[in-house]
């Protein structure tokens, strides 16, 4: 037999009260969460309670759907990489989340499973009972109310719940082979744990910008971590800038390094529905490219802005033209106003000649 079920995270805020849950039907599910967590903290611990719920029955092969492929990544591309290095990153940087990723290492030691990667929000019956169940969760921890936890699974004693469980490294490497999940090294070197190619989107920090923007009005002096914009993002909350002008300032934040590894701060930034396609053709979705901007940053690179349009109430179109190491490439973002903040829709390179 094996177990399907679906698993998901929330978070108000991002970081902000947050929430999990795993669901295989009504009868059937356990979520439960922290006043203060991120979206992937959840993600992740919904997985690691599913194993840990399901471990009295190892010879059931657990069928895993998840709309994270940061979690998909993790678990099926590189953890054992991370793992010898010492659970640290390719430029020496300690992984995020590590914690919770030990945990998950440890559970998995011994278990049939696969993962398969699912679109979030698209109607999907089981992501969807796990995403409104996680969101429950972070509802109840934002407005101080009772969380739903679930019946859990038939059988099952209470797992931990808490983020961290002290545990040490497995000594074993993962057993499961992802199914339908998107690849993101293809490619890659099998002991590599960082993007191999060249990312395109923001392929730095913007140098030679061309707008009436005055010296010194920087939107984010100082970038930190879930850094707030509403101030800046809301229509009629610019401080006297035009639209356009705000998404000149907010992709120029885009552009920059320490930014971009902040994968807090670029889940602000991305539209939930964000895509790209890169200069090799390839498509990039955004929990693809967040992930890899946060493995690999990339340095700095000149940009020329060439216009900024709008196309409608809500939608503006930024072209510009890039300078790197690798050449020129010309470059187009579409930015949405969603929910009062503008945020990037869609990203395309095309390399010049």
């Amino acid at each position: 037999m094996t177990i399907i079920a679906a698993a998901d995270g929330s978070a108000l805020g991002n970081p902000g009260p947050a929430g999990w849950a795993w669901y295989v039907d009504d009868s059937c599910w356990r979520a439960g969460g922290w006043p203060h967590g991120t979206n992937n903290q959840g993600e992740l611990m919904a997985v690691l309670d599913l194993f840990r719920a399901t471990a009295h029955v190892p010879n059931e092969e657990l069928r895993i759907l998840c709309d994270s492929q940061y979690v998909i990544n993790c678990i099926t591309k590189w953890m054992p990489g991370w793992k010898r290095k010492g659970w640290r990153k390719a430029d020496g940087k300690p992984v995020l989340n590590v914690d919770l990723l030990k945990d998950i290492d440890k559970a998995i030691v011994g278990r049939k499973y696969t993962f398969e990667w699912v679109k979030g929000h698209a109607g999907h019956d089981l992501n969807e009972a796990a995403d409104e169940r996680a969101r429950a969760v972070a509802t109840a921890f934002q407005q101080g109310t009772s969380v739903p936890s679930g019946p859990g699974y038939p059988g099952a004693g209470d797992a931990p719940r808490s983020s961290s469980g002290g545990s040490q490294p497995g000594v074993s490497a993962p057993q499961g082979v992802p199914v339908e999940a998107p690849s993101l090294f293809d490619d890659a070197d099998e002991d590599a744990d960082g993007p191999e190619e060249d990312l395109t989107l923001f392929g730095g920090q913007d140098l030679s910008i061309e707008s009436e923007l005055k010296a010194g009005q920087e939107v984010f002096t100082e970038p930190t971590l879930f850094a707030e914009y509403e101030d800046v993002a809301a229509l009629g909350q610019n401080g006297g800038r035009s639209d356009e002008e705000t998404v000149i300032l907010l992709e120029r934040e885009l552009l920059r390094p320490e930014v971009r590894e902040d994968l807090g701060r670029t889940g602000i930034l991305l539209h939930p529905d964000f895509t790209e396609i890169g200069s090799s053709g390839r498509f990039w979705s955004r929990d693809e490219l967040m992930m890899a901007m946060e493995e690999d940053p990339r340095q700095a690179e000149e940009i020329e802005v060439i216009s900024a349009d709008r196309i409608s109430n809500n939608t503006v179109l930024l072209s510009y033209r890039s300078y790197g190491r690798a050449g020129s490439a010309l470059r187009s973002s579409i930015w949405l106003l969603d929910d009062g903040r503008w945020r990037l829709r869609f990203h395309q390179s095309t390399p010049e000649k």
